[in-house]
């Protein structure tokens, strides 16, 4: 026989390695996972913001009992005045201001201007601000005398202002200034607003990039709604 014959036996194949062992998840490893899931991520659109706030005391929720003194200045209110500074050239502006409410203890304000030519041609879009006018209360829930202002600018700028009301009068000065870092300096700033002859006016002062309180900004605005 030759020692090349086919008959000699082959080495025997290897048998496969085990598999290794995964451990088998909790049965309700699946369940705990959904109910830590915040329902809200899978909630659906809510609808339009339910709740009406208005400039309007005619339509809408009740005007809050603390706001009461504060009643002659919600509405539109639109007009012309003029500004001025050690620093610029004076100019002429129109306003729009509107201040308004949603049945809680606080104002909402928005202001928006535009540079104006003297014959009230728009030159260009001018300052802007959102805030809030809250009247200070008593431990009684009474409102006072007193107020408290909030006022944002796009410019980089946060004023808080404490004050007074007295009558159809509201004057206030800035408690505090806040600013971004790119924002121009504002040190403070005093604030009068009147009803006059059933108008609208202010004055405000400022004190800013190195001058003293100083007048700025003044304006006579008509009710255009509310």
């Amino acid at each position: 026989m030759s020692p090349t014959s086919n008959n000699a036996a082959e080495p025997a194949a290897a048998e496969p390695a085990a598999a290794e062992q995964v451990p088998a998840e909790p049965a309700d490893a699946t369940a705990d996972a959904t109910a830590a899931r915040p329902p809200w991520l899978d909630a659906p659109d809510p609808g339009p913001y339910p709740y009406e706030e208005t400039h309007d005391l005619r339509s809408g929720p009740d005007l809050h009992p603390a706001l009461l003194g504060l009643l002659p200045f919600v509405g539109v209110w639109r007009g012309r005045g003029g500004g001025e500074y050690p620093t610029i050239k004076p100019f002429e502006y129109a306003q729009e201001i509107r201040i308004s409410h949603d049945g809680r203890p606080f104002l909402a304000y928005e202001s928006r201007a535009w540079l104006v030519t003297p014959d009230g041609e728009p030159i260009r879009p001018g300052g802007r601000e959102f805030g809030w006018w809250r009247p200070v209360v008593d431990g009684d829930g009474k409102a006072t005398d007193e107020i408290e202002a909030l006022y944002c600018t796009p410019t980089g700028i946060v004023e808080l202002h404490l004050g007074k009301i007295t009558g159809v009068r509201v004057e206030m000065s800035t408690d505090a200034v806040m600013r971004t870092s790119t924002a121009k300096e504002v040190s403070s700033g005093h604030r009068l607003y009147g009803i006059v002859d059933r108008a609208l006016l202010y004055a405000q002062d400022m004190a800013a990039v190195g001058q003293p309180l100083t007048p700025h900004l003044a304006a006579k605005l008509r009710r255009v709604a509310g």
